[in-house]
């Protein structure tokens, strides 16, 4: 046989055994266009090298790569292995995934040692237990809590998922949204500009008609001293959170601006990436700059508001105070600014700590002194604040359609215990990502409550 044609079924052999390894492969829901197939393995390694270099993660994660008790404490807190009871979901187990290739690879005792010193050589397979692992967990942060040795397994989860980043592989939805905010209509729901107007014409409109006062939604007012930014799909589905937000800024005399050129304030990137977390908050902190205002007011979002008040030092290329709408509230309440008519709300009233305002941001008293100060019956969950369990879509995966059975079934089934034992008619949640999983877990469990925002008790109680 000639040389030639041997060459040629080799390389035909080796492209089917390609073919093959492709078609076995299967993302789900998480691979972009075009995912890595080839060297998988190489660019991981060497991401994980870039990253362990970067002076934002370096100390930390040198910390947390090499230590663990292997006590297991994170299995007692995390909702998920709690109702799986799956090693793959302990918060322990994900975080070695990544840890064993740390020292492999970037440790002397691993790559002397190997596996007695928990070193593994990274595989095929681990990159897909990887996969699903990483985005299984919230990132509610409710394991490190209680971990001795302080270990963020969130944090760690978050880099994993930056590195599968790398391969191209993330959830479509978080990659979609992401680029149609930076390239396309700017903004995650596509919502025009006209139409965005439009909008806060009508809220205008609806505020006078609920309440008889008129109460404005300015806009592109150049020197305010604030500028409001809410996460767009509050435009579409939260209406009563954005007219109680109004109302209170208008009642406190508040000199505030919403800007028309960038009104999107969710930022996924927070959940996959630094580069789009980076992207996206310079667009938010540009269209401040545009507007010169002195400070940045974020609403109900726990994500969003935590990406613009942690990245902003980090990533920004201006400088601007953050702070959170309900922090703004509360303090004018406490000023006596806005006065509150607790008894216009008589039913029972229950309150969620989003993952990333509570344990994220320490946010925890006051979403609470606005609810108290509006509603005559207040009651807390159980456990609330820092142990407040995450209500089965942080991290994102409340985007992700394919995970609803995960949400519904597995992830949220602690938040669903505990709304029913708090007896409560309305619980409010501060978030955006946070008001849609509890409103899908309620219709699907049939759940007598109903998801508000904390502003939304301000539309009757608030007296001018």
């Amino acid at each position: 046989m000639p040389q030639t044609v041997k060459k040629e079924e080799a390389n035909m052999e080796k492209n089917n055994k390609q073919t093959e390894k492709k078609q076995k492969r299967s993302y789900p829901f998480y691979a972009v266009e075009n995912p890595v197939e080839e060297n998988r393995i190489h660019v991981f390694v060497e991401t994980l090298g870039a990253v362990l270099k970067d002076e934002k993660y370096k100390l930390l994660l040198d910390l947390y790569l090499n230590t663990c008790a292997s006590c297991n404490s994170c299995a007692e807190q995390c909702h998920l292995y709690q109702t799986t009871h799956e090693e793959k979901d302990l918060p322990a187990y994900r975080s070695n995934l990544l840890r064993s290739v740390y020292r492999k690879y970037y440790t002397t005792s691993g790559k002397v040692l190997g596996r007695f010193v928990g070193a593994k050589a990274l595989e095929e397979s681990d990159i897909d237990a990887m996969i699903e692992s990483f985005y299984r967990c919230t990132m509610c942060r409710r394991c490190a809590v209680e971990c001795p040795m302080g270990v963020d397994n969130a944090l760690l989860t978050r880099i994993g998922r930056c590195l599968l980043g790398a391969l191209n592989i993330a959830p479509k939805n978080f990659t979609l949204s992401s680029t149609q905010e930076l390239t396309g209509i700017g903004n995650t729901s596509g919502i025009p500009k006209e139409a965005f107007i439009d909008t806060l014409d009508f809220l205008q409109d609806e505020i006078k008609d609920m309440t008889g006062h008129a109460v404005e939604f300015p806009r592109d007012k150049v020197g305010a001293e604030y500028m409001f930014i809410a996460p767009v799909s509050d435009y579409i589905m939260e209406a009563d959170t954005l007219m109680g937000t109004a109302m209170a800024l208008q009642a406190a005399g508040a000199d505030w601006t919403i800007g028309t050129s960038f009104y999107d304030a969710i930022n996924y990137g927070l959940f996959y990436s630094d580069g789009i977390t980076s992207d996206i908050l310079n667009k938010l902190l540009a269209e401040a700059e545009r507007l010169k205002v002195k400070k940045i007011l974020i609403g109900e979002c726990g994500h969003a508001t935590k990406a613009a008040k942690l990245f902003t030092d980090v990533f920004g290329k201006y400088k601007f105070p953050v702070r959170n709408i309900m922090e703004y509230t509360a303090e004018a309440i406490e000023q006596g600014k806005l006065k509150l008519n607790p008894k216009v709300n008589t039913e029972t009233v229950t309150y969620h700590d989003p993952c990333n305002l509570g344990r994220g941001l320490g946010i925890y008293e006051p979403p609470r002194d606005i609810v108290k100060a509006a509603v005559m019956h207040f009651v807390d969950l159980q456990p609330n604040r820092e142990k407040n369990y995450c209500c089965g879509g942080g991290g994102g995966s409340v985007t992700v359609q394919d995970l609803h059975d995960f949400r519904m079934n597995l992830a949220g089934i602690k938040k669903v215990e505990q709304i029913k034992a708090s007896g409560a008619k309305y619980i409010a949640a501060p978030c955006a990502n946070c008001k849609k999983q509890l409103k899908e877990l309620v219709e699907y469990h049939k759940l007598p409550v109903t998801v508000i925002g904390v502003h939304d008790l301000l539309i009757k109680s608030l007296v001018f």
